[in-house]
């Protein structure tokens, strides 16, 4: 585990808030837990607020959970302004040097602040990158930027493409085991 990074789970500040929402394209009961700490439970088309009511109490623990690792995570708006600006100089020297070994050519790179991946990359060569990259391990990061150039080459995520990512970075299956455990944290 690395030091100072929200992992650990924090005591819930105050009660639980749960909001009902009846959506008639859903299909199942979901819960939800909000930026803001609420918990949002989607009744599908069918559905009773009873069955809500019984849905959320079943899952009220896992709720709980989730809860405290998004409050426990949350950092002052002033540092992810810092990780950004750091993120902006750090991490594109390091995915251009990364395209440079592996005869790659990068057209663009942008930090951006995604809420749920890490990179992504163009049909064009755009690459963008997660500016919470920061707050991983290196080995961890440096698979995402090899992942991410490697659909240069395979734009897509088939077998072929899993080859390229083992070839340029033998330990990525720890670094999936790591961002399965880890990742929803940083968010």
């Amino acid at each position: 585990m690395q030091p100072g990074l929200p992992f650990e789970q924090a005591v819930d500040p105050e009660p639980l808030r749960i909001h009902f929402v009846r959506m008639r394209r859903a299909r199942r009961y979901v819960m939800r837990v909000r930026p803001d700490g609420d918990i949002r439970v989607t009744i599908p088309r069918g559905g009773s607020k009873t069955e809500a009511l019984r849905f959320a109490d079943r899952h009220l623990d896992w709720a709980r959970r989730q809860r405290s690792r998004l409050l426990a995570s949350r950092r002052p708006a002033s540092l992810d302004r810092e990780l950004r600006d750091r993120a902006r100089r750090e991490l594109p020297p390091q995915l251009l040097a990364l395209a440079a070994h592996h005869g790659l050519e990068v057209r663009r790179v942008s930090i951006r602040n995604q809420r749920s991946r890490w990179g992504s990359c163009s049909s064009r060569g755009h690459i963008s990158l997660n500016f919470r990259l920061l707050l991983m391990p290196d080995f961890v990061r440096e698979y995402i930027l090899i992942h991410e150039l490697m659909h240069m080459r395979q734009a897509n995520h088939s077998i072929r493409f899993w080859r390229l990512v083992e070839a340029a970075c033998p330990r990525f299956r720890e670094a999936e085991r790591w961002l399965k455990q880890h990742g929803a944290a940083l968010f």
